[in-house]
């Protein structure tokens, strides 16, 4: 780690230069230009030590784990339980083994629902998620609801995307069964309220689910402190690799859940008449791991924990006022998601330019955005627009980024007027 990062209290302009030397990519040239990267949300870049730890991994450790008694297995079972123990301190977690490693946030809530949903969730019983949901804390709630003819139910939003906590209260009811929110809105930076959320819903009996996707990469989590019941996160959106994620559950809800998936591994003893599962996480870890991309996920979180991760939210929300003021004095540019509290999203509509066509003549500019409905369809439903432009911050952003962000979006409105 630079020494100018681990000597100033601040990571300011410097500590930034110093970081953004470990994140090859941003050195490159896109259509000949110098490439700003403002797609975030989506995935973030990957600092050359997580790289060289999934390579040392591939060309030295390389074996399957839990399984051998050889060296290579070995060593490997160990770095993959070492990972878990990274995450666990991450989060906060009380023990190692309420960590699950899936696929990501998509795969974890899933895994909710097809367990915990299927064995508690029935006729006439109600979820409540909210209108910013990605579609990934949807759709598998509405997959339940039709396997067990439970209700949907959506805590509405303001104007300004925030949360109305008042339509909240008054939707919980005896019925409900389990409230799954997201932490931080990937579309609109929201950030919610999510202690009120869980004792709200711990008032009445009722287990939350926090997707914190959006939430890892830019903020302090405690999970015992928010006394969520599950929290689900993605490793590419924290500078680790893609295809890894990771599932917190207390203990006392996943020992009472049914596994998600059988094979190998999360298996005691197996006959023809009867299987004894295997103890917390791995009845949960069916077959072969992405061994790997834990791995490189544990290297990611002590990255980010080494540049501090209060340094990094109190940066990006310099960046994001400085965003804010720049953008908003683009002549007929409107910001989508303008709550009081909210992390590193800058999304946008421009009067009469489609969100794709600025997207397009912001890439040949080297400037990276993301355009789209952002896999939140509801939520383009109730802002009335089809897509937004959606650019979005990290620890490397500079305040160069913006400024040429603002430039491309300019020229983007000359282009069409």
């Amino acid at each position: 780690m630079s020494k100018v990062i681990a000597a100033s209290p601040r990571l300011g302009a410097a500590g930034v230069t110093a970081i953004r030397r470990d994140f090859r990519a941003l050195h490159q040239l896109v259509h000949g230009k110098p490439l700003v990267y403002l797609d975030n949300a989506a995935t973030t870049q990957k600092p050359q030590v997580v790289i060289d730890r999934v390579a040392r991994y591939y060309a030295l450790e390389n074996a399957n784990i839990h399984r051998g008694v050889h060296a290579l297995s070995e060593r490997a079972t160990d770095a993959y339980e070492r990972a878990r123990a990274s995450v666990q301190r991450f989060i906060h977690a009380a023990e190692p083994h309420e960590i699950l490693f899936v696929r990501g946030t998509t795969e974890a809530i899933n895994l909710i629902a097809q367990t915990y949903g299927r064995t508690h969730i029935g006729a006439g019983d109600e979820i409540v998620i909210s209108t910013m949901e990605h579609h990934s804390n949807i759709v598998p709630w509405q997959m339940l609801c039709e396997q067990t003819g439970a209700r949907l139910r959506v805590v509405p939003i303001t104007d300004a995307g925030e949360l109305r906590l008042d339509e909240y209260e008054r939707i919980l009811s005896d019925r409900t069964r389990l409230v799954s929110i997201v932490h931080v809105s990937n579309a609109l930076g929201t950030i919610n309220p999510v202690d009120q959320i869980v004792r709200l819903a711990h008032a009445r009996g009722v287990p939350v689910v926090l997707d914190g996707a959006q939430a890892v990469a830019h903020m302090s989590v405690d999970v015992q402190a928010l006394d969520c019941d599950f929290y689900a996160f993605s490793g590419h959106k924290v500078l680790g690799p893609t295809g890894i994620g990771v599932l917190y559950g207390k203990t006392s809800f996943l020992e009472a859940m049914p596994p998600y998936q059988g094979g190998g591994d999360m298996i005691r003893s197996v006959s023809f008449e009867r299987t004894h599962y295997n103890v917390l996480p791995y009845k949960f870890e069916a077959g072969t791991p992405h061994i790997a991309g834990a791995i490189g996920l544990a290297t990611a979180i002590e990255y980010l924990t080494a540049v501090g991760l209060d340094r990094v939210a109190a940066y990006e929300q310099e960046l994001l006022a400085y965003g804010t003021d720049a953008l908003s004095r683009i002549q007929g540019l409107r910001l989508s998601g303008t709550a009081s509290h909210k992390a590193g999203i800058l999304s946008f509509v421009i009067d009469g330019i489609h969100p794709h066509d600025i997207g397009t003549i912001l890439d040949r500019e080297g400037v990276a955005i993301r355009t789209g409905h952002h896999c939140c369809q509801p939520l383009m439903d109730r802002l009335g627009v089809p897509a937004t432009t959606r650019a979005s911050l990290a620890l490397y952003t500079t305040r160069e980024d913006i400024d040429a962000l603002r430039t491309a979006v300019e020229n983007a409105r000359e282009v069409f007027a």
